[in-house]
């Protein structure tokens, strides 16, 4: 981004300098503009100086143009809009401004042209970007380097993602913590970097607190991880994001639990919940409010004696990570949270202050009914009766009656796959087939993906609905360490007449959804059977649709499909499938196709045209 030569705008009503005001330490960088599509754009630019009242875009389809024509104004002097409702085939110009009463300083004019009606280009960036993933390169990142995401729209247009601290080759110890990037198409996405740059003070010294009420020394020098966080839009100008901080040392000791060799007959310490707010996601500035929740124990203060390394009966009964914030229609605020350690848990939150509604006791108790008295939650879902269990990552939305949680389960690097459940209440019981939406898979050509798994799930305001994860390169796929490529994924969810929602095979790249007919279903297709199969990456065998209706190959031969347009459902051996046009990310060239997703009992099916 270069700074614009400065122009004032002088005469009349087109927002003179007007007179007795200094502009003079004003600056408006030259915008820059991306994700632009056949009716949107994304546009950024700075806009600086000491009494400046308003900042924002202005745009027409002619040179020049101010603040008297269209403009969409932001909340700060990082401006990132989000320009809509854009003819298609049309060249626009577009300059920032800053303004205040009559004197307005604007940037230098930038042009570009919206895509034509129906015009559809594949995303070009390379899903294998070990050859960018060093921090020097991170503004190519796009999706790279994701793992954990969570993902919201805010007031200006853009989705704002966030996630776990991890990348290839740990890129991302060079910028602080929980990386925001954003998009306003879903597709192309601009880094933005760390949101904390240190961690807050107030860990160690809730940490050394609770130790204290337990009877054992500080500890000096924790070591910190930085898990999961959920960020959310609450009301208009203000936006949460909770995040997880874990101390990785032993509780006997305090000595660091990353060496084995310290370890002490202990458990590994407990993690922290925090929040910090926002009114200008924009700026990437957020400010800190501290302690929300920290892990629990159902064993007492003192029961975190751990016999050997294989020893899995965990001292902790809920463990403080992996939030995600759900606000109901009723208007109420509830923290879910939990990870592996005996599953998840509902706490009611003040809507005001985004802090837990019932004040906090001791963080042990005898019994899990305990803990639910002490304010550490009410247990809604757990994978069995096991003290240790491989789901975490719960994240739950409302959609038609019901509240569904979605869930991540087993290992992260090959296993991880997603299923769901559902309630009537935001505070459970969770029910359901346990379905698996997501699992590790390939198509026919390139090497597929595995690693699949905690969504962040989000809807765009106008009904369509994506889930977000991360996904890995098989162990298979050659070169240095594949298996540690970690490229987000966002995927469209639809939901079948039953309710229960599907998640499409193929990633979301904006294709245009031009009417299906029964013509483009018949042929030959690709069909996954999603049933669970630990650590398998399910693998695709053809199938074949015939133009009178009947199933000529494939493990549905014999039987029938119809096709109702109306639903974009397609019936096949009779299994409910939703179907919608997606890019074939493995074709090379890529290209448009169609895709299918379906639920029989506790099974899914992706399918793909050849």
């Amino acid at each position: 981004m270069t700074m614009a030569a400065l122009a004032v705008a002088c005469g009349g009503d087109d927002a003179s300098d007007g007179g007795g005001g200094d502009t003079s330490s004003w600056a408006v960088t030259t915008p820059s503009v991306t994700s632009v599509t056949a009716t949107s754009a994304a546009v950024s630019a700075r806009a600086t100086g000491t009494g400046i009242e308003s900042r924002g875009v202005c745009y027409g389809t002619s040179a020049n143009p101010t603040v008297n024509d269209t403009k969409v104004a932001a909340t700060s002097a990082s401006i990132g809009v989000s320009l809509t409702g854009l003819t298609p085939g049309t060249t626009y110009h577009v300059r920032a401004y800053a303004q205040a009463g009559s004197r307005v300083v604007y940037s230098s004019d930038v042009s570009f042209t919206t895509s034509a009606s129906g015009e559809w280009k594949a995303p070009t960036y390379n899903d294998d970007y070990r050859n960018i993933s060093s921090w020097a390169n991170r503004s190519q990142w796009n999706l790279a380097n994701v793992h954990d995401p969570t993902v919201m729209k805010a007031d200006d247009g853009y989705y704002y993602m966030y996630q776990t601290d991890a990348s290839y080759g740990n890129a991302h110890t060079s910028g602080g913590h929980f990386h925001c990037r954003r998009s306003v198409d879903l597709v192309n996405w601009e880094y933005l970097g760390g949101t904390m740059q240190s961690t807050p003070a107030w860990v160690k010294t809730k940490l050394n607190e609770i130790r204290a009420q337990q009877g054992l020394d500080p500890v000096t020098d924790p070591q910190y991880g930085y898990w999961a966080p959920c960020a959310r839009k609450v009301k208009d100008g203000l936006y949460r994001m909770y995040y997880c901080i874990v101390v990785d040392n032993y509780i006997k000791t305090g000595k660091p639990a990353n060496n084995t060799n310290n370890f002490d007959n202990s458990w590994g310490e407990r993690a922290f919940i925090g929040m910090m707010e926002t009114t200008d996601p924009g700026s990437n500035k957020w400010t800190d409010k501290g302690y929300v929740i920290c892990s629990s124990s159902d064993k007492g203060k003192d029961g975190w004696k751990r016999n050997s390394l294989n020893d899995w009966d965990a001292y902790f009964y809920f463990n403080a990570i992996d939030p995600t914030l759900v606000i109901t229609p009723q208007g109420e605020h509830w923290l879910i949270y939990g990870s592996w350690h005996s599953g998840f848990a509902a706490v009611q939150l003040s809507a005001e202050t985004g802090m837990p509604l019932k004040p906090l006791g001791d963080p042990w108790a005898s019994s899990a009914q305990g803990l639910a008295d002490n304010g550490y939650g009410k247990r809604i879902w757990s994978r069995g009766n096991s003290r240790w269990q491989g789901s975490e990552a719960p994240e739950i939305v409302y959609h038609d009656g019901y509240y569904y949680l979605f869930m991540a389960y087993d290992g992260l690097d090959v296993p991880y796959n997603t299923r769901v459940a559902r309630s009537a209440t935001i505070d459970g019981t969770y029910a359901g087939y346990e379905t698996v939406l997501t699992h590790p898979y390939k198509f026919s050509q390139g090497n597929g993906w595995v690693g699949i798994s905690h969504c962040a799930v989000f809807d765009d305001g106008q009904g369509n609905y994506y889930y977000a994860s991360q996904q890995r390169f098989p162990t298979t796929a050659g070169g240095n360490a594949p298996n540690a490529v970690m490229m987000g994924g966002v995927r469209s969810i639809q939901w079948l007449s039953s309710g229960w929602p599907v998640v499409m095979p193929e990633r979301y790249a904006a294709v245009p959804q031009t009417a299906i007919t029964a013509d483009e279903i018949a042929g030959t297709w690709e069909h996954i059977d999603l049933g669970y199969k630990y650590g398998e990456q399910k693998t695709a065998s053809d199938m074949t649709f015939a133009a009178d209706g009947t199933i000529t190959d494939g493990i549905w031969k014999g039987g029938k499909w119809s096709f109702d347009a109306a639903t974009n459902t397609l019936t096949a051996n009779g299994v409910e499938l939703r179907v919608q046009r997606e890019c074939d990310w493995e074709a090379s060239p890529r290209r448009a196709t169609i895709v299918y997703a379906g639920i029989n009992g506790a099974t899914s099916y992706w399918g793909k045209k050849k």
